[in-house]
């Protein structure tokens, strides 16, 4: 499955969800309490709770919630890999 097939299954409107879960990703990654492997969790979290905010309760938006919140991990991650492979 490649970047633009995940993007199609993400409701447009929903960008700004991306952008503020990829945000409060960033900042729980400075947090020193928190730990790595919560940080997925948290983001999804928030995903999911602002894409019901915006659409309303249901099973769509619950899903285009974790959709968002994995493409905002997914994309910090390519981001971050890309830079390490162009240091080494």
């Amino acid at each position: 499955m490649d970047w633009n097939t995940v993007w199609s299954l993400i409701d447009p409107k929903l960008i700004i969800v991306v952008a503020v879960c990829w945000v409060i990703g960033i900042g729980i990654k400075q947090t020193p309490r928190v730990p790595d492997w919560s940080i997925v969790y948290i983001v999804t979290a928030a995903a999911v709770f602002l894409t019901v905010w915006m659409i309303g309760w249901g099973p769509q938006a619950v899903i285009q919630g974790v959709l968002a919140g994995a493409f905002a991990v997914y994309g910090n991650q390519i981001v971050k890999q890309a830079k390490k492979g162009a240091d080494e």
